[in-house]
């Protein structure tokens, strides 16, 4: 039988009335939380299990506390292995508050996978409690209390553990919230040094070299740089090297210029020069030489250097008398290291070898300080981890792992850049250990053991 019809059993204004009510009275006797949605950065695939988690966004909204007498739960416990604090809470939060100033907000979330649910509260979010600066985890969301009043549902109550930390990213921008767990989880520890070294090089002198290289024609077409094949020194001489730099102009690339990499020496007449290769063609080059003053020939770079970003100068300090002074440039390879210098001018005069002056690199004794929360990586491993703490005094970054690809951790050596803040210094050593976590025994107490029992021994406790 229907219900009589003369009876609402609720109407939209009653229940909108008892909506605005129970708002006002949260803001009256409530007090504000920080409400801070979980959301997934990685999942186990088979079984769903939440591998990672980040909190990175924050809500305010007002609660209403429902332990007036003190946090309820089973309170600290004490055992041989510490104190474990078991403390809970219960919140009240309107529902209509939480539906259109969060819920809107964690949609997007939602629509990218970071989250599921974005319309209610749910099971491991997390509540920053101001009152007592803790951090709680939502263990369970009763959305059924007061029991549909007048025919609809008006409020969550939140019931909550105090959070345990477990390597999760709790980034809200709220320093007194992100700072609690500044030096909680598995950290381990990164010695750093400057990564920037000073590259040297020699020189050597002879006489019988190419001074001058003359680039005839610029040829057109090359799809990649030609080969430079300069005819060979008479015998006891040195055979000269070049090299040739192209350029494009109107979408064509031709020869721009040819750099020395050995002059030579031993040179009685000016040698052939053949441009061949690199998909085009009309390149001609022709060259004169010295015999009767010594010029550089040749560099030797005895050390490469460290932390090159750009292009160094390099200087040749030496008596010419009345000649003139050699010019040169370094090239910068892999690993940020000078590789070769080659010869623009070899210069003439020079009557004992000069000396070779490559300035310092940029980065001689690391840069920037290391942020909060951010991804570093390793330059050769390809290690990342999120940054804990920096002491820039002694070097020393604290972390945390997020991705280890080598499975060895971080090589010593290796250059470790900030994602957020560019720093960039060098791995000393790497200690994977946590030395921070005063629980974590184990080593010592294999020390230990090892010293009362012979675990070489197939069987340890006698043979029978």
């Amino acid at each position: 039988m229907a219900l009589n019809p003369f009876f609402l059993q609720g109407s939209p204004n009653e229940q909108s009335l008892i909506q605005q009510l129970i708002n006002e009275q949260l803001k009256i006797y409530g007090v504000e939380v920080i409400y801070i949605p979980r959301k997934f950065v990685r999942k186990q695939t088979i079984i769903k299990e939440i591998q990672s988690s980040l909190f990175d966004d924050n809500f305010s909204i007002e609660a209403y506390l429902n332990n007036y007498d003190g946090y309820s739960g089973q309170g600290d416990i004490l055992s041989k292995f510490g104190m474990n604090l078991k403390d809970e809470l219960s919140l009240i939060i309107s529902k209509e508050r939480f539906e259109d100033f969060i819920s809107p907000f964690m949609l997007e979330s939602e629509l990218n996978g970071e989250l599921e649910l974005s319309t209610r509260p749910r099971e491991g979010d997390i509540v920053y409690f101001p009152l007592g600066q803790r951090l709680f985890e939502v263990k369970f969301v009763e959305h059924e209390q007061p029991f549909y009043q007048l025919g609809k549902l008006y409020v969550y109550e939140l019931k909550c553990e105090l959070f345990e930390y477990e390597d999760e990213v709790i980034d809200t921008t709220i320093d007194e919230i992100d700072e609690q767990v500044q030096e909680e989880g598995y950290i381990t520890t990164l010695n750093l040094i400057s990564i920037g070294s000073t590259a040297t090089a020699t020189v050597s002198i002879n006489s019988g070299y190419i001074d001058r290289i003359y680039l005839n024609n610029d040829g057109y077409g090359y799809t990649s740089a030609p080969i430079v094949s300069i005819s060979t020194a008479p015998s006891g001489g040195i055979s000269a090297q070049a090299v040739a730099i192209t350029t494009t102009k109107s979408d064509a690339k031709s020869v721009l210029a040819i750099e020395l990499v050995n002059s030579g020496a031993g040179y009685t007449v000016a040698p052939t020069i053949t441009i061949s290769g690199g998909g085009g063609v009309g390149a001609s080059a022709t060259c004169s030489i010295e015999t009767t003053y010594s010029g550089i020939t040749s560099f030797t770079v005895t050390d490469s250097g460290q932390g090159y970003k750009t292009i160094p100068t390099v200087s040749i300090v030496g008596n010419v008398g009345v000649g003139t002074s050699a010019v040169a440039k370094a090239i910068v390879g892999t690993g940020n290291s000078i590789n070769s210098i080659r010869i623009i001018n070899p210069g003439v005069g020079y009557t004992e070898a000069p000396t070779v002056l490559i300035s310092q690199p940029s980065i001689l004794t690391g840069i920037g300080t290391y942020k909060f929360n951010e991804i570093v990586t390793g330059s050769i491993s390809g290690t990342q981890a999120r940054v804990k703490s920096w002491d820039k005094d002694t070097n020393i970054l604290k972390i945390s792992y997020v991705d280890d690809v080598s499975s060895k951790g971080f090589y010593p050596g290796e250059i470790i850049v900030g994602s957020a803040s560019s720093a960039t210094y060098a791995v000393s050593n790497y200690n994977n250990w946590n030395e921070y976590d005063k629980y974590s025994e184990n080593v010592q107490i294999e020390t230990e053991a090892d010293n009362i029992i012979d675990f070489s021994e197939s069987n340890p406790f006698g043979v029978f």
